[in-house]
């Protein structure tokens, strides 16, 4: 069940997203019509309107939801699984369907952890039996959204259950494959981020691995203390109720959209992209700055919506900067820039996520590759 919601909030999501970007396309074309810029105004000022009345009915739709779920888990929360159901299905979709760079992972596990409450309660489980069909049903929002099982379990158990024995790991995992092999049916068998590679990182060049980790780590504790303290800068600069700050990002969405429609959403069109192109260095780093801020932006106004993706872009293009950068002083060659723009993702996740053996497992899994797994390690 868990992997059948998810699965439908993904594909809103996705639908939202393609119409987005129609949308900025045509404005592009036909930038002075002034009516078209006042109705996608208005849209989106309804958009955020809506979401800031699920959020007043229902706080605990808001942000990742992950937080939430571990509350549930120890016993320090108690929330209704219906409510926050459905409230979070559709605020995530219209929170991300816009293209604001939040992810669907955080809301996939709280829909999961909400499928698995709802099973508990239908069949009338408490203590332990409930727990674990909080935790399967969050495997399985992470294996939907990412058609990553075995991240998705290790997830649960590493960041949000912390719990590792044989009945946990085994209920879990039992969730996530199932709810992989819905989501497998309804988009296919292509990896999430599906890049390659045509020559492993040498042992010798292991050397910019370290350099790239203490980069990643830096980055890391930046993206970190800023996030804490936006709560605070919202409430200081907009001066608006918490549920109505969403509207700041809706309004500020659009000049993204308009000028650079392809950075729109969570960022795993972006990191695809790469293997492709990659762009030059000071489009890089224009890049880098765009989705830093406005994904400080988009997830410190509290909206639905999880920050696995935006890491992970981030990662991506922090790994292109360097791959580039080394290039160009002639320490690097060509071939390796998608390697570390691999590797990378897994660094800058683990570094914010505190969990290692996660980031490695899900990026091995979103790529499809298992040859990476040792640079992958020393990084992470």
């Amino acid at each position: 069940m868990s992997g059948t919601v998810v699965s439908a909030f993904r594909y809103c999501i996705e639908v939202g997203l393609r119409y987005s970007r129609l949308v900025y396309g045509h404005l592009r074309i036909a930038p002075f019509v002034w009516w078209q810029w006042a109705l996608l105004i208005g849209v989106n000022l309804g958009l955020a309107l809506i979401v800031a009345w699920l959020l007043k009915k229902e706080p605990y739709i808001s942000g990742s939801g992950i937080p939430q779920v571990e509350g549930q888990l120890a016993g320090e929360l108690e929330m209704h699984w219906w409510s926050i159901l459905w409230r979070k299905f559709v605020g995530g979709v219209l929170a991300l369907g816009p293209g604001l760079f939040l992810g669907r992972e955080g809301p996939s596990i709280q829909l999961g952890a909400s499928v698995g409450q709802g099973l508990a309660a239908r069949f009338k489980l408490s203590g332990t039996d409930r727990r674990l069909l909080i935790a399967s049903g969050s495997a399985a929002g992470l294996a939907a959204a990412f058609n990553a099982p075995i991240a998705g379990t290790l997830f649960v158990l590493e960041e949000v259950y912390h719990n590792f024995s044989p009945l946990v790991w085994l209920t879990a995992l039992a969730g996530a494959i199932g709810s992989d092999f819905v989501s497998l049916n309804v988009f296919g068998l292509v990896p999430v981020l599906h890049l390659s590679y045509s020559r492993s990182l040498p042992v010798s060049s292991y050397w910019h691995l370290i350099l790239l980790g203490i980069l990643l780590g830096l980055f890391g504790y930046l993206y970190q203390r800023i996030l804490l303290v936006m709560p605070r800068w919202y409430r200081n600069l907009t001066h608006l109720p918490r549920p109505l700050q969403g509207i700041v990002p809706f309004l500020l969405v659009m000049l993204v959209g308009y000028f650079a429609p392809n950075l729109l959403g969570g960022g795993n069109g972006l990191i695809v992209g790469f293997g492709q192109y990659v762009p030059s260095l000071l489009v890089l780093i224009a890049i880098f700055v765009v989705r830093f801020v406005f994904s400080m932006i988009s997830y410190g106004s509290g909206l639905p919506g999880g920050i696995f993706l935006p890491i992970l872009s981030l990662g991506a293009v922090i790994g292109a900067i360097y791959g580039v950068f080394m290039n160009q002083l002639g320490l690097l060659p060509h071939v390796y820039i998608m390697n570390l723009i691999i590797f990378s993702m897994a660094g800058y996740f683990a570094g914010i996520g505190k969990a290692p053996f996660t980031a490695i497992l899900l990026v091995t899994e979103m790529v499809g590759n298992l040859t990476h797994l040792m640079p992958l390690a020393v990084l992470s």
